[in-house]
């Protein structure tokens, strides 16, 4: 039998050679989104509380924020500038929006608040019994100021008696309704009592001035009692007559109200702002003139100063 020959195959192993330069394409992308993510950690520490707000609301609804304010939070048409122009020589400054845009879409922020606000108040009018009861009594509208919710006398139900700062039953049981909604809410409050033309003959010297504002002031406390908190109160006052709601008609019982505004910022910071400290000098009107000055200083020299008075006879005043 003829053997048969032995083939023997041999593969030859090619050693592979360098793996080529993708490692740093990929190494360059890593370095770019680190790079973006640390830019983007930097703007948000460097971004105020306002521009904060303002991009988490586009955000949070990109297609109601257009139809409020600018179509971006940084409109490149020219209402805010991205980075400012700088030489070679000059480092550039960060993203920057303009004060007037930051402005423009905290108003529009706190615009749509406030409609919420108002639909919140609606809703639970409709759902509240005891609002539903008495909402012929109830007001409410958007002001400059903020939004206004306005409690109102009807003829047979009033708020208070005649002449009297304590509160009817049902009315503190409205204001009691409202303060679970008010309270909610970090916006400062103001309230305010209104009277009609009619005068107030109850007792000397106590006018619709102090009435309205007892009025007010009582208002104050069922809502602190009813779930609003005491550092939400911004101002209590009282306007007796002066601001009527049916002007053709002084003593019409509408004109009996109180009003419950949720101020916003600029309303609330205006309040602050004018009944804080002035950074004008103030002028000390106790103050002696230099010429009052030198008369009392020539008085005590002389001796002039010291001189006996005479006793108030018996029943004379001595003030």
């Amino acid at each position: 039998m003829e053997e048969q020959p032995i083939i023997i195959k041999r593969k030859k192993k090619i050693v592979a050679g360098h793996h080529g330069g993708s490692w740093k394409v990929a190494f360059a992308d890593f370095a770019t989104a680190m790079m973006a993510f640390f830019l983007v950690l930097w703007l948000t520490a460097t971004a105020s509380p306002e521009q904060k707000l303002a991009v988490e609301g586009y955000f949070k609804d990109p297609v109601g924020f257009m139809e409020g304010g600018a179509s971006s939070p940084v409109d490149l048409g020219g209402s805010a500038s991205v980075i400012n122009e700088a030489t070679q020589d000059i480092e550039s400054n960060p993203v920057q929006i303009q004060d007037e845009v930051v402005d423009q879409l905290a108003d529009t922020l706190e615009q749509r608040r406030m409609q919420q606000l108002f639909q919140q108040l609606q809703e639970r009018i409709e759902q509240n019994d005891t609002l539903q009861e008495f909402k012929d009594q109830l007001l409410i509208d958007i002001t400059d100021e903020g939004l206004r919710v306005q409690i109102v006398d009807r003829s047979g139900r009033p708020m208070f008696d005649s002449g009297r700062d304590e509160l009817k039953y049902y009315s503190q049981d409205i204001l009691f309704e409202l303060a679970s909604t008010l309270g909610s809410v970090n916006n400062k409050l103001s309230i305010t009592g209104h009277t009609d033309a009619t005068p107030f003959r109850g007792r000397p010297g106590y006018t619709n001035w102090e009435l309205s504002s007892d009025r007010a002031n009582t208002a104050r406390r069922a809502l602190v009692a009813g779930g609003v908190r005491m550092e939400q109160i911004a101002r209590v006052v009282g306007l007796s007559d002066s601001v009527l709601f049916e002007k053709n008609n002084p003593t019409a019982p509408v004109n009996r109200r109180i009003s419950i505004i949720v101020l916003n910022k600029k309303a609330a910071d205006s309040i602050e702002t004018g009944a804080g400290r002035s950074d004008q000098p103030v002028i000390d009107l106790t103050q002696p003139s230099e010429e009052e000055q030198q008369e009392a200083s020539d008085r005590l020299e002389s001796g002039d100063w010291f001189q006996e008075r005479e006793q108030p006879a018996p029943g004379d005043l001595n003030w």
